[in-house]
């Protein structure tokens, strides 16, 4: 069975979606950055303050080969794993969904979360509408499907999910 592979920015729901993802289509759910913490026995803000972003990038590369690896997966990936070519490569794997959300609806998700380095000690929405310009062409380019998922209820994103993959 092909993996699942959901992709976006911060706060745009892909552990959330892709646990409801996963229980419906008895597969099982892996969220990438949950990985690296368990594996590294710390935090990512701590991963970043240690090794910065790029040894955290590299980290996410090393979890992405092999999880990638595995089948019958839902993926949930950190919002920047899609800006190097090494992780595009690998997440071409998979079926890739880029589940797209506003600002507004990052910025409410992510507001309570201490555990957002690139949020740390700078202007939120400023910082998300940066991340949102480098990164959206890319979410666009990578995905096999583009879901909104913004406000909804997550069972309706779901269905939707559900339903367009199975039509193609």
């Amino acid at each position: 069975m092909q993996n699942i592979i959901l992709i976006g920015p911060m706060g745009s729901g892909k552990t959330t979606v892709g646990k409801q993802l996963a229980k419906r289509l008895r597969m099982d759910f892996v969220d990438s950055d949950h990985m690296i913490e368990e594996r590294c026995g710390v935090s990512i803000s701590t991963i970043f303050d240690i090794e910065g972003e790029d040894g955290f990038r590299k980290r996410e590369t090393k979890m992405l080969a092999e999880l990638c690896d595995r089948t019958g997966v839902v993926l949930a990936t950190g919002g920047g794993a899609i800006t190097t070519e090494e992780n595009r490569i690998l997440l071409r794997k998979g079926f890739v969904i880029y589940l797209k959300t506003s600002i507004e609806t990052q910025l409410a998700r992510t507001q309570k979360n201490q555990n957002r380095p690139l949020l740390d000690n700078v202007d939120a929405e400023e910082k998300l509408t940066q991340l949102m310009e480098e990164r959206g062409a890319l979410y666009e380019q990578e995905a096999d499907l583009v879901v909104v998922s913004g406000d909804r209820v997550v069972s309706k994103v779901v269905d939707e999910i559900v339903e367009t993959r199975d039509r193609l």
